[in-house]
């Protein structure tokens, strides 16, 4: 059984959960200017990798073919038959049900949206069937995060910073595309959308680039919207940085370092964003 959810778990990278969490702490202490009680914090950790895991289990359900065909994802689990599709969908049932129940347990916005974010992010794994802009509606999913994680928070819309989602999207918009480059020629075989199979590696890295100028706006005009002082400002320009070292590392003529890229940097982003938020609160107050 521990073997199994090991195989569960590496199949959905859920490691990869750090990426979209810090997002949604950093809702949730903007929200109550600081950290949350430890309950509404279990609850909001509970969702998140509730959500994730149904997001990213249905994922791997829907394209079991295609990840079967591309020789980059062939040695999947579902390909190879290391996890079964019976096992494939509990898992994506169990998280979908733990994450409703997080959001009861958490106020009723929190569930009363849930469905829209779960719905969007199992809509996201279809969308590369018919549009290239696939990467903005992985963009939109992930931006529920930090709405998310104020609404668990404050129970309201009200007074929640836009921008911070807006940052979010393009985001990983940009670094989506990027990643996308390593599928772009198998994509255009298979008949599936990307912006690198429609465009091109080269033009779909411009757009990355764009993508990642508005995120960085988006984020900074956060601290604005927020009242943060320099501590957040500080992590802002860790975040150019990084942002900047990406494009450093990957161009379209040598993808190699790829993986770094969308690791390393991305993990760095998203952390560096929510301490940035927790030291200006707490040194605010």
């Amino acid at each position: 059984m521990l073997k199994k959810i090991t195989v569960l778990l590496e199949m959905i990278k859920f490691k990869l959960t750090i990426f979209a969490l810090p997002f949604a702490f950093m809702g949730a202490f903007l929200a109550g200017r600081g950290l949350p009680d430890w309950l509404t914090f279990f609850w909001v950790v509970l969702a998140m990798v509730g959500a994730r895991t149904a997001a990213m289990g249905f994922n791997r359900i829907v394209d079991r073919h295609f990840d079967g065909a591309n020789p980059r994802t062939a040695e999947r689990a579902l390909p190879v038959g290391a996890v079964t599709l019976v096992e494939a969908w509990s898992m994506v049932i169990l998280a979908s049900f733990m994450f409703f129940v997080a959001c009861w347990q958490l106020n009723p916005l929190a569930l009363s949206i849930a469905p829209l974010a779960l719905a969007l992010t199992f809509f996201y794994s279809l969308t590369k069937r018919f549009t290239s802009f696939c990467h903005l509606v992985l963009g939109v999913a992930l931006a529920f995060s930090p709405l998310g994680g104020w609404v668990a928070v404050s129970g309201s819309l009200a007074g929640y910073p836009w921008a911070l989602s807006i940052g979010v999207l393009f985001w990983v918009a940009g670094f989506d595309t990027i990643y996308a480059c390593l599928d772009s020629d198998y994509d255009r075989r298979a008949g599936l959308h990307s912006l690198p199979a429609r465009l091109g590696s080269k033009r779909a890295f411009r757009l990355a680039i764009l993508f990642h100028l508005i995120a960085f706006g988006g984020f900074a005009l956060t601290g604005v919207q927020s009242g943060l002082n320099g501590w957040y400002y500080g992590g802002i320009a860790v975040t150019g940085a990084a942002l900047c070292y990406q494009h450093y590392l990957v161009n379209p003529d040598d993808l190699s370092r790829i993986h770094a890229s969308f690791f390393s940097m991305n993990g760095l982003i998203s952390l560096t964003l929510f301490a940035a938020t927790w030291l200006a609160l707490i040194t605010a107050a």
